[in-house]
């Protein structure tokens, strides 16, 4: 869906510049907008390769594991539909570690296995079941204690002062995950009643 959405208003902006005259404009922006683009890509690129090793040299240290293990009693507060020790858990907290330090890209593959393990013991295989929806809801506004990719589009902007984010990040993340969490529980409440 979003395809056609995105199609259709690339189709739109080319014809209204047929009708308007502006066939130059467009041209123009398709060839400068993709080198910045690409420009952006190659001076990013190198901070994400170096986040996603470390993580890695950690997930292979055994640091994710114990991460997980770590949280595994806060998130079966959080995911009492759970039943203890599944993997979805450990994919849960590995999903969480990975995004807090930044790695959208790292913490993907987890994500997907934990929503994996979480459609096994989904009793309705056709509707997200309410540790899924609570999973998404804290994989989307997760806490985010390292933006990787804020930090390198700051450096690759030239900014002075990259790093001065981080702190006003914490926060920004940790409440959109509280406020995210605290209406994930009171909707899952309201319909328990």
């Amino acid at each position: 869906m979003v395809n056609v959405i995105w199609f259709l208003l690339i189709a739109i902006g080319i014809i209204f510049s047929f009708f308007t005259g502006n066939v130059d404009t467009i041209n123009n922006s398709i060839l400068n907008n993709g080198k910045e683009a690409l420009d952006l890509v190659l001076s990013i690129l190198p901070i994400i390769v170096l986040w996603t090793g470390i993580l890695r040299i950690a997930e292979d240290a055994g640091l994710l594991k114990r991460f997980a293990k770590l949280v595994e009693p806060l998130l079966s507060h959080i995911f009492p539909d759970i039943p203890q020790n599944n993997k979805a858990l450990g994919f849960i907290a590995s999903n969480i570690a990975a995004n807090m330090l930044g790695l959208g890209s790292a913490a993907t593959p987890f994500g997907l296995k934990a929503m994996q393990e979480l459609q096994k013991i989904n009793d309705k295989k056709d509707t997200a079941s309410t540790p899924m929806i609570t999973f998404l809801v804290l994989n989307t506004a997760g806490v985010t204690i390292v933006p990787t990719t804020v930090l390198a589009l700051r450096i690759a902007h030239g900014s002075a002062n990259p790093s001065e984010i981080i702190i006003p990040g914490i926060i920004a993340t940790f409440c959109s995950s509280l406020g995210g969490l605290l209406l994930d529980y009171f909707i899952r409440k309201r319909r328990r009643v």
